[in-house]
């Protein structure tokens, strides 16, 4: 790997991987993690205090390559594996959870912008892979058809990392004649859009109870006209580009969540046992804290739930990542089965948090003490709606109609 000496970060030159050397890129990558991990702790304070990434820290993971992970290779992509990415993701959160929040989301563009037409999607990446994004996708603006495109006013929350995004995204009820346009199942018809990051104004909102540092703020626009060409139809529209990770991108993103959940948990665990390691005894206790029984027990249960977080993750990313490869993922049940997992996942993950913020006692409620941290990030990561638990009720309705579909020919029962 050379060095730029104008800016000083390394060049990652592009080439086409087989899948040996993405395995090797993927492990280039966490090595490249790893020393940049404890710069990265030591600013847990600044990360916090700033409320979003400090530019220098972005530039890193661009530098290494984190942005590009999911980038086709025809563009300078690494084009990665998703089970290779989605370790990628986990390893980053383990180290900071809104830096590898801000990582999830940025690479999480990177398979979403392929829905868009090839004209839009090769401006994006005309000077290079190394493109982090940023966006919303509630469907909280309004798109007017007009000469031109469409004019579009909206407000957006959530947009997480906007301040270092290169090209953000919206998505909007779009309309004609101040009424929406017929979509399916007659409802309204809704669409993406992207647009380079300074066609719009970022809003100071992101005064969060968790992740705190990745400066989530609204970002707006006002009667500006947007070209037909920079829309796009995430749910039903066919990628410019060919490659698995595109042909199906919504049913991929509870997985990011999933991972970015696991690596602040095990984060989490690591703190816990960083404690445990100094020798500290705590009020009333009779041995410190490594030796009690009661604290064994309860960090052996403590570590099931993470493993069993960790093996759902793997084998439901290895399952989704078979089928869009065989290009079998465009399916109601299996989207379902990936959110189902997703779910599961960040709840089990929140209770790993919750147990190793108890188990540290007193000490764990200062701000000092990463383990504060790590609980309430994990806390607002589950808000988020990809992982909301509601979404229970579509596996559980499509679970009952495929027992109702076998109970009806016998045979199928225990097939």
């Amino acid at each position: 790997m050379s060095t730029d000496r104008r800016v000083g970060r390394p060049v990652i030159k592009s080439v086409t991987f087989d899948t040996p050397s993405k395995a090797n890129t993927a492990r280039r990558l966490l090595a490249d993690i790893r020393e940049l991990a404890p710069g990265i702790t030591a600013r847990a304070a600044e990360i916090e205090d700033a409320r979003r990434i400090p530019p220098d820290l972005a530039e890193a993971l661009r530098s290494i390559g984190v942005f590009r992970m999911f980038v086709p290779q025809s563009h300078g992509g690494f084009e990665l594996d998703l089970p290779m990415g989605l370790e990628i993701i986990s390893a980053l959160g383990r180290i900071d959870g809104s830096l590898g929040w801000i990582a999830m989301n940025s690479t999480g563009g990177s398979i979403i912008t392929p829905s868009l037409p090839r004209e839009i999607y090769d401006k994006i990446y005309q000077n290079g892979p190394d493109v982090a994004f940023a966006g919303s996708i509630q469907p909280v603006g309004t798109a007017e058809a007009t000469a031109g495109g469409w004019r579009v006013s909206g407000r957006w929350p959530f947009a997480s990392g906007c301040q270092h995004a290169d090209w953000m995204a919206g998505f909007c009820v779009m309309t004609e004649g101040g009424k929406p346009l017929p979509g399916e199942g007659g409802r309204p018809r809704i669409r993406g859009f992207c647009l380079p990051a300074r066609d719009w104004q970022i809003e100071d909102t992101w005064y969060a109870a968790g992740l705190k540092g990745t400066g989530s703020h609204h970002i707006t626009l006002r009667d500006v006209v947007v070209p037909t060409v920079n829309f796009f139809d995430l749910q039903d529209g066919v990628p410019c580009l060919p490659g698995p990770l595109y042909q199906a991108a919504l049913h991929l993103l509870p997985l990011f969540h999933g991972a970015i959940d696991v690596g602040m948990a095990e984060g989490a665990l690591d703190d816990l046992l960083a404690l445990a390691d100094t020798g500290r005894q705590q009020l009333r206790a009779s041995v410190p804290m490594r030796e009690s029984e009661t604290f064994q027990f309860e960090l052996g249960r403590v570590c099931a739930d993470l493993r069993a977080a960790r093996a759902f993750l793997r084998a439901q990313g290895a399952s989704h990542w078979r089928h869009s490869v065989a290009g079998t993922l465009r399916d109601e049940a299996l989207s379902a089965e990936g959110t189902q997992a997703g779910i599961w996942v960040a709840t089990t993950c929140v209770r790993v948090a919750d147990a190793c913020f108890a188990l540290a006692g007193g000490s764990a409620v200062y701000d000092s003490s990463p383990l504060q941290r790590r609980l309430r990030d994990l806390h607002t990561a589950a808000q988020h709606a990809a992982v909301q638990q509601r979404h229970y009720a579509t596996a559980g309705k499509i679970a009952a109609e495929q027992f109702r579909r076998r109970s009806e020919d016998p045979r199928r029962l225990i097939a």
